[in-house]
């Protein structure tokens, strides 16, 4: 029996994910057949989905569900196009997808509390793209233009997400993580994508707490309304993102695990 549970969120139907050996949710406006999670049900934030994104999903299993499970059980989440895979190969077709899924934690893992998705780095974006959009940050900081260290994840925040959201975000954070995360995506040039984690109960209830408190927290500072786009469209799922890599590397002790995009259905 796997030691693992990984939920797939999705915003649609998608056929080809029910040959696949994970629970699939569905979010948004669409109705889903009933091999579906309906996370209509119960506490939930489906009305927010188009900001949340899969966070809906994590605040509905949160609330809803995450009481049941053992202690001792690994709980992972992905997405309809982004899978956690055994090894880091390129997938060819929905049957080596399929052959290839992270579907059990390895023995040799045990020692780790958390698992992560390979990070990404920040600091590869082209010098015309940089004048263009981080043409701010330039006028505080010209260095940051030939220095690829200062090339920061607050930076590339910046420059997609809408110039100096992340730092008033970041000002409305529980005191105990403001100055740490801070200091994190203005000294970091990478981070783990897609808001997929793996990891068990207590460190899930613990994060869950504090992710959604600070975001819910950042609801009053930028509402809804002006939130368009792919600039700001699903701001508080760009915001979490960040702060995911940060808080799981900063409480416990993380390893980083092999994913694929995968999109030929």
């Amino acid at each position: 029996m796997s030691n693992l549970e990984v939920f797939c969120i999705t915003n649609k139907k998608v056929e080809a994910l029910e040959k696949l050996n994970l629970k699939l949710v569905g979010v948004g406006e669409d109705d889903f057949p009933e091999n579906y999670i309906n996370t209509k049900t119960g506490e939930n934030i489906q009305n927010k989905e188009k900001f949340y994104s899969e966070l809906a999903f994590h605040y509905w299993f949160w609330k809803n569900q995450l009481y049941r499970y053992e202690d001792n059980t690994w709980i992972g989440f992905c997405q309809k196009r982004r899978f956690w895979i055994k090894k880091n190969i390129g997938i060819e077709n929905l049957e080596h997808l399929k052959n290839n899924l992270l579907e059990e934690i390895p023995k040799e893992w045990e020692n780790y509390e958390v698992i992560l998705c390979n990070p990404i780095k920040v600091n590869y974006v082209k010098k015309m793209k940089m004048l263009k959009l981080g043409w701010r940050n330039l006028l505080v900081n010209p260095f940051i233009f030939f220095d690829l260290k200062k090339q920061n994840i607050k930076l590339q925040f910046d420059m997609f997400h809408g110039y100096g959201i992340l730092n008033k975000a970041i000002e409305v954070l529980d005191h105990k993580e403001r100055d740490d995360f801070k200091n994190y995506v203005n000294t970091k040039t990478e981070f783990s994508p897609n808001i997929m984690f793996i990891t068990k109960k207590k460190i899930m209830l613990r994060y869950f707490d504090s992710v959604f408190k600070w975001l819910f927290d950042c609801e009053k500072v930028f509402g809804f309304q002006n939130l368009k786009g792919y600039e700001t469209g699903r701001l508080y799922a760009y915001l979490a993102e960040r702060y995911l890599s940060y808080w799981f590397k900063k409480h416990y002790k993380v390893k980083y695990s092999s994913w694929t995009f995968f999109n030929k259905y």
